[in-house]
């Protein structure tokens, strides 16, 4: 992988997902060896664990132009599409100052801290789709690589009888 253009913009972990799925990358690092780096099939494998694996590029325009609303910084809403907040707590810990900028809506109104995060995090959900359930998507990555593996044990157990 080349850098082509140095601090050009942060990336979401879908966009990086986007873009390994795009150059062949599988969850088998050896089922892709040539096409993209053992590396990049470990960050491929990661990112299919994360929210990101099941969101699209229009699930994340809405949620930007809708999020303008909660004047999030642009960090903000990186950490956001990335991981997904389900409650309170995780919008608390992920969006810096989040009782102060969500004191006061759009037209600048004072407003109930709390009833803006559960506005907030109703948008999220109805926005951005769910993470993956964590057994489903250890299963599914489990089972690509064994039958990648399968195949591979094949192969050397039929190079091993032209041997003898």
């Amino acid at each position: 992988m080349k850098i082509l253009k140095a601090n050009a913009g942060s990336l979401t972990n879908f966009e990086v997902l986007d873009f390994l799925r795009s150059r062949g990358a599988k969850v088998d690092p050896m089922g892709c060896l040539g096409v993209v780096a053992a590396s990049e099939c470990k960050v491929y494998e990661y990112l299919l664990k994360t929210p990101a694996c099941n969101q699209t590029r229009e699930s994340i325009y809405e949620f930007v132009k809708r999020s303008e609303d909660f004047r999030l910084a642009d960090a903000d809403k990186l950490n956001v599409m990335n991981w997904r907040p389900s409650s309170a707590a995780d919008a608390y810990a992920m969006i810096e100052e989040c009782g102060r900028r969500f004191n006061r809506n759009e037209r600048g109104e004072t407003c109930d801290e709390d009833e803006r995060v559960q506005e907030f995090l109703d948008m999220v959900k109805e926005v951005l789709p769910p993470p993956p359930p964590k057994a489903e998507a250890e299963a599914e990555a489990e089972a690509e690589a064994d039958a990648d593996a399968d195949a591979e044990a094949g192969a050397e157990a039929e190079a091993e009888a032209m041997q003898e």
